[in-house]
C-alpha cells in the first residue's frame, strides 16, 4: 500500500473504555462492551457497523485492565480479514479524547469513530454509511428521540443540513439526537487537540463537530423509520437490545451484525475460512447459525 492510499483510506476507532457505572454490578468484573447482546458480545455490533462502512483497519481504545480480554476475544483481526490495533484510555476524558489517543494510528487518514455500546441496524444502512464515507468534512448520524434533553441535539434545516449543536439542552430546538457514530476527515486530531475540557471536565465531541459546522463542512444522515439505534448502556437497554436481536434472528433466519458473515459477504475471507470459523464455534447456537450459512452458500441458496 503506497503512502497516498494509506492517507486516504478511512480507518475506524471503537471507543470501548469507561467504567460502565450505569450497568453495575454487571461491570464490576467485565467491560460493558464484552457483555452479551443475545448471542454475541456487544463489541461485535459497532465493529460490524465499521465493516459495513468499508473500514479494514480498526483501533480499539479500552481501559488498561480490560485490554487483555479484548485482545483474547478479537485478536489481530486476521480471522475476519481485518487489521486490529489497541490503545489504552486510563480514565474517561470524553469522546474527543479518542482522536488524541488515536493520532498515530490514523496517521493523517480520515476516520469513522463509533462508541462501543452503540448498535445500528436497518435496511439501507449500508448506503448511508457508504455516502458518509465518501464525503469530505464531517458527517454525523441523527436519530429521533422522545426525550431530547438527555442527548446532544442537532437542529436541521429543511434539507437536513445542521444549523446548531447543543449538548443536553434544557429547551431543545429539535428531537434529532446525535448518535455515537462520527465520520471525520484528516483534521479531526488537530481539532480535538484544540478542545478545552467542558464544565463536566471532559473533551466534548460536540466541540470538535462545531469546528466543522462553523466551516460549513458538517453534514448529517438521518435515521428515519425502519432504522434502529440502540445505546446499550443501561440494564433496560441491554435487555431490549438482546430481545431485538433475538426477534430478528428468530423470525428472519438471519444473523445480525456478525463479523464472520460480513467478512465473507465483503470478500475479506473465502467460504473455506467461514466454514472453519463456524466449525470452531459449533457447540453454540451462534456457531450453528454460521454453519447453516455455510451450508446455504455451498448449495447456492
Amino acid at each position: 500500500m503506497d503512502q497516498r492510499e494509506r492517507t486516504h483510506r478511512r480507518r475506524g476507532i471503537v471507543l470501548a473504555g469507561g467504567t460502565g457505572s450505569r450497568l453495575l454490578p454487571l461491570t464490576t468484573g467485565v467491560s460493558k462492551q464484552l457483555l452479551p447482546i443475545f448471542d454475541k458480545p456487544l463489541i461485535y455490533y459497532p465493529l460490524a457497523t465499521l465493516m459495513m462502512a468499508g473500514v479494514r483497519e480498526v483501533l480499539f481504545i479500552t481501559t488498561p485492565e480490560d485490554q487483555g480480554a479484548f485482545r483474547r476475544l478479537l485478536g489481530d483481526g486476521s480471522q475476519w480479514g481485518m487489521q486490529f490495533s489497541y490503545a489504552e484510555q486510563d480514565e474517561p476524558r470524553g469522546i474527543a479524547d479518542a482522536y488524541r489517543i488515536g493520532r498515530r494510528f490514523l496517521d493523517g487518514a480520515p476516520s469513522v469513530l463509533i462508541l462501543g455500546d452503540n448498535i445500528f441496524f436497518g435496511h439501507g444502512l449500508q448506503a448511508l454509511l457508504n455516502r458518509a464515507s465518501r464525503g469530505d468534512g464531517a458527517t454525523i448520524f441523527a436519530s429521533l428521540v422522545r426525550d431530547p434533553q438527555r442527548f446532544g441535539i442537532v437542529e436541521l434545516d429543511a434539507d437536513n443540513r445542521p444549523l446548531s449543536l447543543v449538548e443536553k439542552p434544557a429547551e431543545p430546538r429539535s428531537r434529532w439526537a446525535v448518535t455515537g457514530l462520527y465520520f471525520l476527515d484528516h483534521r479531526a486530531c488537530d481539532f480535538a487537540d484544540a478542545v478545552q475540557p467542558s464544565v463536566r471536565g471532559e473533551l466534548e465531541i460536540i466541540s470538535v463537530l462545531e469546528r466543522y459546522l462553523a466551516n460549513g463542512e458538517l453534514g448529517a444522515e438521518t435515521l428515519h423509520r425502519g432504522f434502529a439505534w440502540l445505546d446499550a448502556g443501561t440494564h433496560e437497554s441491554l435487555h431490549q437490545a438482546a430481545d431485538f436481536v433475538k426477534t430478528l434472528q428468530d423470525r428472519q433466519g438471519m444473523l445480525v451484525c456478525s463479523p464472520e458473515e460480513l467478512a465473507y459477504r465483503n470478500g475479506l475471507i473465502p467460504l473455506e475460512q467461514l466454514a472453519a470459523l463456524a466449525h470452531a464455534q459449533r457447540a453454540s447456537s451462534y456457531g450453528e447459525s454460521l454453519q447453516l450459512l455455510v451450508q446455504q452458500e455451498q448449495h447456492g441458496e
